[in-house]
């Protein structure tokens, strides 16, 4: 029979090279937490046995590519086995995910836009993290027409815009709130808020959130290495021998921030993250439909190093809101957005218990 909670687990020795194995692993559980990133060449071995052998499956992907690509393959699948596979459930994904859905729960009325500004900030010892995220970076933009593709093959439905239409910020500004420069979000929240907003409205009709994800960056020396190191990239990214020194070489080409040995102790302990939401809307009883947002609020996750502290954290709580929430969930199986999976979970009331904390910074204004 299938373990059951509490109980003392063994090890199981498995391979994504062997399916065999795999297989025999998804049979003897409910859920698989999959961390075998990059996922776009090691994870799907993992979602194909999952969804064969009728487990369900969370993963801490940042690749849209590998997480839209898994809704095109299983996503009936893994409905017809009654399973839910559900990716992105780690840093950023779930801090921006489920921060929209906060941020329209607080909001007395309608939210209809939102933005975002992620903060990392580190202690004397700096920052770091491991390759494989940088090696996902690489690859993923490299291979940024694939996706093009990928979503035409998908077709899915465009997402109608309600109320005034969110103003894409450019490349780099300068934001008076925070003193800091800004450059847009480069990572997987954009596509994953989306799809979450898209099937909140298509399956429960509930008004749909436009986003805009960014990162500061800091004052104009930081803006000047940013700059470098980001145009070295691009350039080097388009090509087969570009993508080698890249991989071969992180710590020379990301000035340290990506190494082959990831954090030590003392700089995941120093590093921290805040990332704040501003949204606007209409207060109850304004149309969306006419006229200009007349009510706005700002919010706020925080939590402890992104990568190796907050993200377990995300994932595990995910994994105990599918297991423990599961009349909250959607009511078919399938490939799901962490926030499509869990907005009527009590996801985010574990994660403030844990550390991963949401709250209002200023109560919604008229």
């Amino acid at each position: 029979g299938k373990a059951a909670f509490g109980e003392e687990v063994g090890v199981l020795l498995c391979d994504v090279g062997d399916a065999g194995s795999l297989a025999t692993m998804a049979r003897q559980t409910r859920l698989v937490l999959s961390c075998v990133g990059p996922y776009r060449f090691l994870g799907e071995p993992v979602v194909q046995a999952c969804v064969e052998n009728g487990a369900s499956c969370i993963d801490i992907s940042g690749e849209p590519q590998f997480l839209e690509g898994m809704y095109l393959k299983y996503n009936e699948k893994a409905a017809e086995k009654g399973v839910y596979i559900v990716g992105s459930c780690g840093f950023d994904s779930i801090p921006a995910d489920m921060g929209v859905l906060y941020t329209r729960d607080k909001l007395k009325g309608t939210l209809t836009a939102v933005e975002s500004f992620l903060s990392v900030k580190s202690g004397p010892e700096g920052v770091c993290v491991h390759d494989g995220t940088w090696k996902s970076a690489v690859y993923g933009l490299a291979d940024e027409d694939n996706l093009k593709k990928l979503r035409k093959k998908i077709g899915y439905a465009p997402v109608p815009v309600v109320g005034a239409k969110l103003k894409k910020r450019g490349f780099l500004f300068y934001n008076q709130e925070f003193k800091e420069y800004c450059i847009p979000f480069m990572g997987s929240d954009g596509s994953v808020v989306k799809r979450t907003q898209r099937y909140l409205h298509t399956e429960l009709q509930e008004t749909p959130v436009q986003y805009g994800g960014y990162v500061n960056v800091g004052g104009l020396g930081s803006v000047i290495k940013l700059m470098f190191a980001g145009m070295l990239f691009l350039l080097l990214v388009k090509f087969n021998f570009g993508r080698k020194l890249l991989t071969k070489y992180p710590e020379f080409f990301s000035a340290g921030r990506f190494t082959k040995k990831g954090p030590t102790q003392k700089q995941m302990d120093g590093t921290s993250f805040t990332m704040t939401f501003f949204g606007e809307g209409y207060s109850e009883g304004q149309d969306p439909q006419n006229g200009k947002p007349n009510v706005k609020i700002c919010t706020e996750v925080k939590g402890p190093e992104p990568g190796y502290i907050a993200t377990p954290i995300a994932m595990v709580q995910a994994a105990v809101s599918l297991l423990e929430d599961a009349a909250s969930l959607p009511k078919r199986g399938g490939v799901y957005s962490p926030g499509a999976a869990f907005s009527k979970t009590k996801l985010i009331d574990r994660l403030n218990k844990r550390g991963v904390e949401f709250s209002v910074i200023s109560k919604p204004e008229v």
